[in-house]
C-alpha cells in the first residue's frame, strides 16, 4: 500500500506497456524492415530511429528508475524478486547498448541483410526479458 504500492504499480505499467511493444517489434516491426526499398532505406531508418527514442525512452527510464526504487530497503515485493527483475532489467539495457543500438547504427548506412537478420535475432534477448519481467511484476500483485 501507500507510495511503495504506488511505485509497483507505475513500474507494472511500464513493464506492461514495453512487454507488449517489443513483441510488437520482433513479430511485425523488425521483420518488416527488409521490405523497404533500398533507395530510401537510410531516411526510412533516421526516421525509425528518431520516432522510436520518444515511444520508448520514457517508459524505459520510467521502469528502471521505478525498479531502482524498488530495491531498496523498505519496499513492499520480495527483495530477491525485485533484484531479479532489476537484473533482467540490466540484461535489456545491456543488450540495447551492446547489439541493438551498434546494429541500428549499421543500418542507419543503409540496408544490411547481416545487420537486419542479427537485429531480429538478438532481440529475442530484450523479448524473452521483458517477457519474464512481465510475468514476475505482475506476480506481485497477487
Amino acid at each position: 500500500g501507500g507510495v511503495m504500492g504506488l511505485i509497483v504499480l507505475i513500474h507494472l505499467a511500464a513493464t506492461l506497456y514495453m512487454t507488449g511493444l517489443i513483441w510488437f517489434v520482433q513479430l511485425v516491426h523488425y521483420p518488416l524492415m527488409d521490405g523497404v526499398s533500398r533507395g530510401g532505406f537510410r531516411d526510412y531508418e533516421a526516421r525509425h530511429a528518431r520516432r522510436t527514442g520518444w515511444v520508448v525512452g520514457p517508459p524505459m527510464l520510467v521502469e528502471l528508475a521505478t525498479a531502482i526504487l524498488l530495491v531498496l530497503p523498505g519496499q513492499d515485493v520480495g527483495a530477491g524478486q525485485a533484484r531479479i527483475g532489476l537484473g533482467l532489467l540490466a540484461l535489456i539495457w545491456l543488450s540495447t547498448a551492446l547489439l541493438q543500438v551498434p546494429l541500428h547504427r549499421r543500418l542507419a548506412g543503409g540496408f544490411d541483410p547481416s545487420a537486419h537478420r542479427r537485429l531480429v535475432a538478438t532481440n529475442w534477448i530484450r523479448t524473452t526479458a521483458w517477457s519474464a519481467r512481465a510475468v514476475l511484476v505482475s506476480s506481485w500483485l497477487v
